[in-house]
């Protein structure tokens, strides 16, 4: 039986539920409000299509209008929740993150690889480092952060040649390694060293460490990284003081999902 084509939906497909999915996802920081021709013009749809969802939207309440505009609610967050509460990281995280935001003093972070990004799914800021404003959902691009190198490099081969395939590589900075060889010499030190340390890749002064956390079966399930500023430290010192509390603090999530 010939594989089906993942860019071909099967008879299975919902497509009703799948332009739902990209109306909800039309929503973001830039487009908190819309009316009903901007949410038709930013997913594709007809004006009646985009009508009948976000009515439907509205009566299960996960949308609102005022003044012709539409606006997610907060029982939008039952969704991601569903995830974050069937996670074991959830739990196990967040304690030993907070030990590491307080002994290094700077932003700690936890990511899954979803496609070729990485998405947020714990984070405790203690200073803002960077332009792009992460909070949990947020995604960057896999290939040039430290969590999504650490998450690249537990990937099979095929699996990391397919991720690259997909992802947008450009220069972000003058220091953004964008050859593909190249890249992938970086993921087998990550891989061989057990940590990715990103300096001024992804923005200018932005710098980070990341620590893989393992599941029970020794599949790389998630990341773990503290980022600082390159004005406050060296990229030697920076390893110095955050390495080893992220290393403990994974250690520790990584032995707790083991009883789980």
């Amino acid at each position: 039986m010939a594989e089906q084509d993942p860019q071909q939906p099967s008879d299975s497909y919902v497509q009703s539920f799948a332009r739902g999915l990209s109306v909800i996802r039309a929503f973001g920081p830039d487009r908190s409000q819309m009316t009903l021709s901007e949410v038709a013009a930013v997913t594709g749809l007809t004006r009646a299509g985009a009508r009948r969802i976000l009515l439907t939207l509205e009566h299960l309440g996960y949308v609102s209008i005022y003044d012709r505009k539409f606006s997610l609610t907060p029982r939008i967050l039952e969704l991601g929740y569903a995830y974050l509460s069937g996670t074991p990281l959830w739990n196990l995280a967040l304690p030993y993150m907070e030990e590491v935001a307080e002994q290094t003093r700077e932003s700690c972070s936890v990511s899954v690889l979803e496609g070729a990004d990485i998405v947020y799914i714990l984070r405790l800021s203690t200073h803002k480092v960077m332009t792009i404003n992460l909070a949990v959902g947020s995604r960057l691009p896999a290939w040039v952060t430290s969590m999504g190198r650490v998450l690249l490099a537990g990937l099979p081969e095929a699996e990391l040649d397919r991720v690259l395939a997909m992802s947008q590589i450009q220069a972000y900075t003058a220091d953004t390694v964008t050859d593909i060889a190249e890249i992938k010499r970086v993921l087998a030190g990550v891989r061989a060293d057990g940590y990715a340390c990103v300096a001024q890749e992804l923005e200018p002064g932005l710098q980070s460490v990341a620590v893989p956390i393992i599941d029970r079966s020794g599949r790389v399930i998630a990341a773990m990284n503290v980022s600082g500023h390159a004005n406050r430290f060296s990229r030697e010192a920076m390893l110095a003081a955050f390495l080893p509390p992220l290393r403990r603090a994974a250690d520790q999530i990584n032995h707790a999902l083991l009883r789980r």
